[in-house]
């Protein structure tokens, strides 16, 4: 018997890409940067720009790192120049100094790239993939993560997990920039992101329409996170870094979470509780219980 125990239980309820700049045929230049258009978006990092390239993101153009006096690019860089190379992307060589004042994470390792800004899912496409494909989706649903670093994280924790979609609001949340790239390492390519106007309204129509569970993460839960049931349609709700989940998300869930500890601190970064709670859901999930 299922041991969830619904709340609020229903008985009706049932189970582009814009340009890419390919004038220069991946001609290098030396020139300072310009501005980017309002048209585009940045990515910085290795890992970042590596997988854009492998998913076959749009790029507008590279800038590389220009080599001082005698030295050669690492294989990492040679690796994005033969591909940029290779596409007939345009590649930009920029010194160390233009790369240090374009960079919005400090941490852009010799390589900036400007892109068709990332496009986001349409949850409705998601949930279809996984009933024609016959099985049960897996759902992260973020309210109000406020963090490029959280969301980033748990982009990188969902990829790992075989999550099929986050969920993030429209409003009073982090977007998906360049520093949710950064801290993505490349998962930002290959988890859609569906953004919703009401993320409780959203919650209960996936409930209603689409036979979801939704289990919330709280300290005060019903459950602890390896004893609950993980089956099914089901969406695992994140609550916000100071905050966790508001009140009206709270009353969407069908049962809640908790992460039991025995320190002097009381509570886990917003990634780091979603990495212990959906690592545990693909194990049960995997393995049927």
């Amino acid at each position: 018997m299922d041991n969830r125990g619904r709340k609020n239980n229903n008985q009706n309820r049932r189970p582009g890409r814009p340009f890419k700049d390919r004038s220069s045929s991946g001609r290098e230049r030396d020139t300072e940067p310009e501005e980017m258009s309002a048209s585009s978006d940045k990515i910085e990092g290795r890992n970042a720009v590596t997988e854009a390239l492998a998913s076959g993101r749009d790029f507008n153009k590279i800038w590389l790192l220009k080599p001082e006096g005698d030295r050669t690019l690492d294989h990492g860089l040679i690796r994005i120049l033969d591909e940029a190379n290779k596409r007939g992307i345009v590649v930009t060589r920029a010194t160390r100094q233009v790369l240090d004042k374009m960079s919005h994470t400090h941490n852009h390792q010799g390589v900036i790239a400007s892109v068709a800004p990332h496009s986001y899912a349409d949850l409705d496409e998601i949930i279809d993939k996984c009933r024609q494909e016959g099985r049960p989706a897996l759902l992260v649903a973020l309210d109000e993560i406020k963090d490029a670093y959280n969301l980033g994280s748990i982009l990188r924790i969902s990829d790992c997990c075989g999550v099929d979609g986050v969920i993030i609001p429209e409003r009073r949340s982090v977007s998906l920039d360049s520093m949710v790239a950064k801290a993505s390492a490349g998962a930002i390519e290959y988890v859609p992101v569906a953004r919703v106007t009401n993320l409780a309204q959203t919650l209960t129509r996936l409930k209603e329409k689409e036979n979801f569970w939704v289990c919330g993460t709280d300290m005060n839960a019903d459950y602890e996170y390896h004893a609950a049931d993980y089956s099914g349609n089901l969406v695992v709700v994140i609550g916000s870094e100071g905050d966790g989940m508001r009140d009206g998300v709270r009353k969407c869930c069908d049962f809640t979470v908790s992460i039991p500890m025995s320190g002097h601190v009381n509570s886990l970064n917003a990634a780091v509780a979603a990495g212990v709670v959906l690592f545990e859901a693909q194990a049960k999930r995997k393995t049927g219980e």
